[in-house]
């Protein structure tokens, strides 16, 4: 008698799962487990045949419908039903047909000769299927052989806001291979570059996958950034902020010194142009600096001082 497979568990799915969930889940396995991407790998091969079965059966509406109410019995279930429930029931292990079904007595759910045709199924999904013998080499697909692309690869590059400034190219090693890669002027951090063809190798003549590069970019040290715009707090000395003057601000290219108006208020906003960061994939456009003004007050004063300031509260200061 055959072993009850819960094909749910297969693909790692609910129970309740809609086709769009099944289909995912599958596709996913199907690729992990191919003869062509493991070769020699038994183990692999087993799980790619438990997965092509299990999808067979649940991407069917009509077949799920049987497999949920009748089991591992569920391609009986239409003779079942016309002989009325009869002869020992598929749930208590009877059989009306007698004898196993399938190699073995296990109960495949995709033979080469019958139902949906595998190979075209799958070729559908991945790509194109060229002439030869066997599928991916297993000898599915009624003689067909379909080719596989690549998996892709994710990757996670840490860089620092000065290797933002500018086009920046570093050597990297992916899968043991080294690529020189372009960092481009404004990438922000979390941001994804795409290499096509730089992932893992296809199979059956399939082509290669894509490599994704997800940038990690530190903050520029004291500034927020938004986009490539930058925002900070400047101090200001108290007396600059009343009489005007100038103050030493640091930006990504290096320190200027920045002029205050005279009267400025606590929490000024000022803007200076374009000394923000490079805007992404747009040649000789740079984001702007905002400036928070905050007064900085004495914390010790000479007697002198002192003085100076109690003839200024005399004067209604």
């Amino acid at each position: 008698m055959a072993q009850f497979i819960d094909y749910y568990t297969t693909l790692g799915v609910a129970r309740d799962a809609d086709a769009k969930t099944i289909k995912k889940a599958f596709r996913k396995l199907a690729r992990k487990y191919h003869p062509d991407l493991n070769e020699g790998d038994a183990e692999a091969e087993r799980k790619f045949k438990a997965v092509n079965e299990a999808n067979a059966v649940l991407s069917d509406p009509e077949k799920r419908k049987k497999y949920d109410k009748y089991g591992k019995d569920w391609e009986q279930a239409e003779a079942y039903e016309a002989a009325g429930g009869r002869a020992g029931g598929f749930g208590g292990g009877g059989n009306p047909f007698g004898g196993g079904f399938g190699r073995g007595g296990q109960q495949y759910t995709y033979t080469g000769g019958s139902g949906e045709d595998f190979s075209e199924f799958f070729s559908q999904m991945f790509g194109g299927a060229g002439g030869g013998g066997g599928f991916g080499g297993g000898g599915f697909g009624g003689g067909r052989r379909t080719s596989f692309r690549g998996q892709d690869v994710e990757a996670t590059l840490s860089v620092s806001f000065e290797d933002v400034l500018r086009d920046n190219k570093q050597v990297l090693t992916v899968n043991g291979k080294q690529l020189r890669v372009t960092i481009p002027a404004g990438v922000e951090d979390g941001q994804t570059l795409k290499l096509r063809g730089q992932g893992g190798p296809g199979a059956g003549g399939g082509p290669a996958g894509d490599l994704y590069i997800t940038f990690r970019v530190s903050p520029p040290p004291g500034y927020d950034r938004e986009g490539a715009n930058l925002y900070g707090t400047v101090d200001v000395p108290l007396t600059t902020m009343v009489l005007g003057g100038k103050v030493e601000v640091r930006t990504p290219t290096g320190s200027v010194n920045v002029p205050i108006p005279a009267g400025s208020e606590n929490g000024k906003r000022i803007r200076l142009k374009g000394k923000g960061l490079p805007v992404y994939k747009r040649a000789g456009e740079t984001g702007h600096l905002y400036l928070n003004l905050k007064v900085s007050l004495p914390t010790t004063l000479t007697d002198e001082q002192r003085g100076l300031f109690e003839q200024l509260r005399n004067t209604g200061l």
